[in-house]
């Protein structure tokens, strides 16, 4: 299984990051689990954090202050040649929700929340 330097959760619900950090850390895919309540906050780590590094994003769209839309084009924007894995954790079940985030090419999957075990080990298999 492909391992990663850290996985960021990005969801102004810090109960939702707690299951979710828990979960992920029953997958050994990452020493290290970090949690943001904000997409502000995220980029501006990401900021610190080498290009070499490889990281997986889970990324809720419907946050206060910058949403899941804001945070890639901003991700987009100001880290052009990361390699990192993006993929959207929602509880949106609308299509176009999932029609958008296809577009953009950063983005690897979507899944619905909750995230489970199996929803973790499917992405997986994709990368």
């Amino acid at each position: 299984m492909i391992q990663f330097d850290a996985i960021f959760l990005v969801d102004d619900d810090p109960i939702n990051n707690l299951i979710n950090k828990r979960l992920l850390g029953k997958t050994g895919i990452s020493e290290q689990i970090r949690e943001f309540l904000g997409g502000e906050e995220a980029l501006d780590v990401l900021k610190e954090v080498s290009s070499d590094h490889t990281l997986l994003i889970f990324l809720d769209i419907n946050m206060p202050v910058l949403n899941g839309w804001e945070f890639l084009n901003k991700y987009l924007e100001y880290f052009p040649n990361r390699t990192d894995k993006i993929v959207i954790l929602s509880s949106s079940i609308d299509f176009q929700d999932r029609q958008r985030a296809s577009e953009y090419q950063i983005v690897s999957g979507f899944l619905e929340k909750p995230l489970t075990l199996d929803k973790i080990k499917n992405q997986m298999d994709t990368f």
